[in-house]
């Protein structure tokens, strides 16, 4: 439980120190929601009519809007400032697991470090994730096609926890790469033999982690797409909030618990954990 639970404790007793970090890149995430698409396809499904457009579907479920000139520079802007604020957040908490310290000094230099694979896992990321929807949407445009509505209920909700755990599968591969070149500075493929090695024996607890997170982000953001847009949006930078901060602090965490590390942000407060 403590690999499933024990991030979230460290997250919601540094809140105040945690909060810059993630404050900019959840709005910015939230603006890349595609409100019009996910309502219109939330709104189908949960009144009796789960039938939508290719571009509907996709828009719903990419993160990159290219519906519009300002939506898509709204999606590189969300990448531009997204991987500096998460190397740093990295960075912080790190230092915070490792020292004890919840300081900034030296802060800056080592994320000029890391900047650059965090660059890279983040395109590794988008392009996965970019490609995984592409598929899912394709699949559910292809089932809304069906002549029967039962059918289509039946299949889309087959269809989108088993892609949904495929994706989650491959985010496990590489989850733990980055915090292995942050502190040993392994070359790229060494970093990942040496942290996919760490990630494999706890792979099972780290899919119902991401499970936990990606289901309670899906029915948030599939009914309250039923709200008004304004309402929709703040809920949304909430839970953008959250989940961006739980992956960055779950990812330190781990590393420092299957590299078996000791944690200077426990040992010195040990009774309160």
């Amino acid at each position: 439980m403590r690999t499933v639970f024990g991030s979230w404790k460290y997250l919601f007793k540094n809140i105040l120190f945690l909060w810059p970090f993630a404050l900019i890149p959840a709005v910015f995430f939230s603006l890349t929601l595609d409100y019009q698409c996910i309502h219109a396809v939330s709104s189908g499904f949960f009144s009796g009519a789960p039938q939508a457009e290719f571009l509907q579907y996709f828009h719903a479920w990419s993160f990159f809007r290219f519906d519009s000139g300002t939506g898509a520079l709204m999606s590189i802007m969300t990448v531009v400032v997204t991987v500096p604020a998460f190397a740093l957040l990295l960075c912080f908490v790190e230092k915070h697991m490792r020292l004890g310290k919840r300081t900034l000094s030296g802060l800056w230099y080592q994320t000029k470090n890391l900047l650059p694979s965090a660059t890279a896992y983040a395109f590794i990321m988008i392009v996965v994730y970019e490609l995984w929807a592409v598929v899912l949407s394709s699949l559910l445009f292809a089932l809304a096609e069906l002549n029967s509505t039962p059918a289509i209920y039946v299949l889309t909700l087959l269809a989108i926890p088993v892609f949904g755990f495929v994706l989650l599968y491959l985010t496990t591969v590489l989850y733990l790469w980055l915090p292995c070149r942050q502190m040993t500075g392994f070359r790229f493929f060494e970093a990942l033999l040496y942290s996919y090695r760490l990630m494999v024996g706890v792979r099972a607890k780290l899919l119902f982690s991401f499970a936990l997170s990606a289901l309670t982000g899906l029915v948030l953001l599939s009914t309250c797409a039923l709200l008004p847009d304004v309402v929709f949006h703040i809920i949304a930078i909430v839970l953008c909030f959250f989940l961006f901060l739980h992956f960055g602090v779950n990812m330190e965490a781990l590393y420092f618990e299957t590299d078996k590390l000791d944690r200077e942000d426990i040992l010195r407060h040990k009774w309160e954990y």
